[in-house]
C-alpha cells in the first residue's frame, strides 16, 4: 500500500464548514436548471417533491459522505482505500473515490463553460447590449456566442483561472475564506434581486406558481426529474462533501451541518424561483417552461426591457458566476487532495495540473457548440457525452455504493461512534434512510437514467 500521510488542517469553525459545503452545493444547478425544471414540471407540485427527495434521499447519502471523509482524514481515494481495508469490504468499492475525483474534474471541464456564458453576460449587460431587446435578437446574440469559439474559450479560460486563484491558498485561506466571502455576498444578491422582482416584477404570481399544489400537473417523469436534481444539488458522487468531510474537527456534529447545508441550498434554489418567475410573469411574451434558455434568453429579455433592468440584470448575471465560483471550487478539490496526498505534489502543482486538465478537457465542450456540432458519439456531442456521463452514470452510482458501504459494509460500530451521540433519533431514522430507502431511489434514478436514452 502507498504511503499516504493524513491531513491535519481543519476549518476554523462550524461556520466555515456549512459555508464551504453550501458554496459547493448552491451553483447553476440552483439558479440555472432548478427554476427551468419547476416550470417545465407545474411548479408547486414539483417542489414538494423535489423537497421530500432532498430529505429523505440527497440529505442521508450526504451524511454518509461527509462522514467517510471525517472517519479517513484523507482524499476520498485513500479515505475508501482505507475503510475497505479495515472493514473486509470488497476491494471494488475503491471505484467510489475514483469517481468522485473523475466526475469532479469532468463536470469542472464542462461547467466552466457554462460559467463562462455567465461571465460574458455580465459584460453584454455592462454594455447594453441587452436595452430593450427583442427575443429573436436575443437568441440571435446568444447562437452568436456559442458560435465564437475564441470567445468561448477566453471565458471558459477566465474562469479556470478564477477557481484555480482559490484552491491554491489551501483549506482557511483559499477554501474557507473564499465561502466566508463568497456566499454572504451570494445572499446579499439575491435579496436584492428579490427586492427588484417585488418592485417590478409579479412576485406575488411567482410565489403562487412555486408554492401553488396543484398535484394533477404532477407525473412519474417530473418526479424522476426532482429526484435526479436532489441528488445532483448536493454535490453527492463527486467526492466533495467526503473531502470537505475530511477536514471536519471530530467535535463538530454532522446531522446539523448537513441539514443546515442543504437547507441553505433549498433555500437558494426557492428563491432564485422567485426571483426569475416574478421577472418571467410580468412579461407576456415569456413562458415559465422555456426550459434551458429561460435564463440565457428569455431573462435577457426581461431585463432588457424593465425599468432598472440592466443593473439588476448584471447583478443576476453576477450572482450565477458567484454561484457557479463556489461549486467549482469543491470539484477540483478532491483530486488536489489525492495528488498531495499520494503523488508529493504541492498545491500550487496539483492546482495548476489540474486546473489544466480540466481547461483542455473543456475545450471538447466548447467545440461542441461550433466546429464539432455534427460529430456524435453515440447520439450525443461532447458536451452531451460528458454530460450524460457524469449525470447519469458516475454520480448516482457514487451515491448508491456509498449508501451500500456505509448501511451495510462498514463495521456498525464504526459508524455509531460517529454519529451516534450527535443525535441518537437522527441517528437510527437516518441509518434506516441509508440502508434501504436512499439506494432505492438512488437505483431508480440510475436506471431510469439510462435505460430511455437505449432502449429504442
Amino acid at each position: 500500500m502507498k504511503n499516504t500521510k493524513n491531513f491535519h488542517a481543519s476549518w476554523s469553525s462550524r461556520w466555515t464548514f456549512i459555508l464551504a459545503a453550501a458554496g459547493s452545493a448552491v451553483g447553476l444547478g440552483n439558479i440555472w436548471k432548478f427554476p427551468y425544471i419547476a416550470g417545465e414540471n407545474g411548479g408547486g407540485a414539483f417542489v414538494i417533491v423535489y423537497i421530500l427527495c432532498i430529505v429523505i434521499v440527497a440529505l442521508p447519502i450526504m451524511v454518509a459522505e461527509v462522514t467517510l471523509g471525517r472517519m479517513g482524514k484523507k482524499s476520498p481515494v485513500n479515505t475508501i482505500r482505507d475503510l475497505i481495508k479495515s472493514s473486509g469490504a470488497h476491494k471494488n468499492f475503491t471505484i467510489i473515490g475514483w469517481m468522485g475525483v473523475s466526475a469532479g474534474l469532468l463536470i469542472l471541464s464542462y461547467y466552466a463553460v457554462i460559467a463562462g456564458w455567465a461571465l460574458s453576460y455580465i459584460e453584454h449587460m455592462i454594455s447594453g447590449t441587452f436595452q430593450n431587446v427583442n427575443a429573436e435578437n436575443a437568441s440571435l446574440i446568444f447562437d452568436n456566442l456559442l458560435k465564437d469559439k475564441s470567445e468561448l474559450i477566453f471565458w471558459q479560460s477566465l474562469f479556470i483561472v478564477m477557481t484555480i486563484a482559490v484552491v491554491v491558498f489551501g483549506i482557511n485561506k483559499g477554501l474557507g475564506l473564499a465561502a466566508q466571502i463568497l456566499m454572504p455576498l451570494l445572499f446579499v444578491l439575491l435579496i436584492g434581486l428579490l427586492i427588484f422582482g417585488y418592485q417590478q416584477g409579479d412576485l406575488a404570481k411567482a410565489f403562487s406558481f412555486l408554492f401553488g399544489f396543484n398535484f394533477e400537473s404532477l407525473t412519474w417523469k417530473a418526479v424522476l426529474v426532482a429526484l435526479g436534481h436532489a441528488f445532483f444539488t448536493l454535490s453527492i458522487g463527486m467526492g466533495a462533501m467526503m473531502t470537505y468531510g475530511m477536514y471536519m474537527p471530530k467535535d463538530s456534529g454532522v446531522f446539523s451541518n448537513v441539514l443546515m447545508v442543504g437547507a441553505l441550498d433549498t433555500l437558494v434554489a426557492l428563491i432564485a424561483g422567485l426571483v426569475i418567475f416574478s421577472i418571467v410573469f410580468v412579461n407576456p411574451g415569456i413562458e415559465s417552461s422555456a426550459g434551458p434558455g429561460l435564463m440565457f434568453v428569455s431573462l435577457p429579455v426581461a431585463f432588457g426591457n424593465m425599468i432598472g433592468g440592466l443593473f439588476f440584470g448584471t447583478l443576476f448575471f453576477v450572482l450565477v458566476t458567484l454561484a457557479a465560483w463556489s461549486s467549482s471550487i469543491s470539484l477540483i478539490e478532491p483530486a488536489i487532495a489525492y495528488l498531495i496526498e499520494s503523488k508529493s505534489c504541492s498545491r500550487l502543482t496539483a492546482s495548476f495540473s489540474l486546473g489544466f486538465i480540466a481547461w483542455i478537457v473543456g475545450l471538447g465542450s466548447v467545440f461542441s457548440f461550433n466546429i464539432w456540432a455534427e460529430e456524435k458519439i453515440a447520439g450525443f456531442n461532447f458536451f452531451e457525452l460528458i454530460d450524460f456521463i457524469t449525470a447519469n452514470i458516475m454520480l448516482p452510482l457514487s451515491g448508491f455504493l456509498v449508501a451500500i458501504l456505509i448501511g451495510w459494509m462498514l463495521k456498525s460500530k464504526i459508524v455509531e461512534n460517529q454519529l451516534l451521540d450527535d443525535s441518537p433519533r437522527l441517528f437510527f431514522t437516518w441509518q434506516w434512510a441509508v440502508k434501504f430507502v436512499s439506494p432505492l431511489a438512488v437505483l431508480v434514478v440510475l436506471i431510469m437514467g439510462i435505460y430511455p436514452r437505449f432502449a429504442g
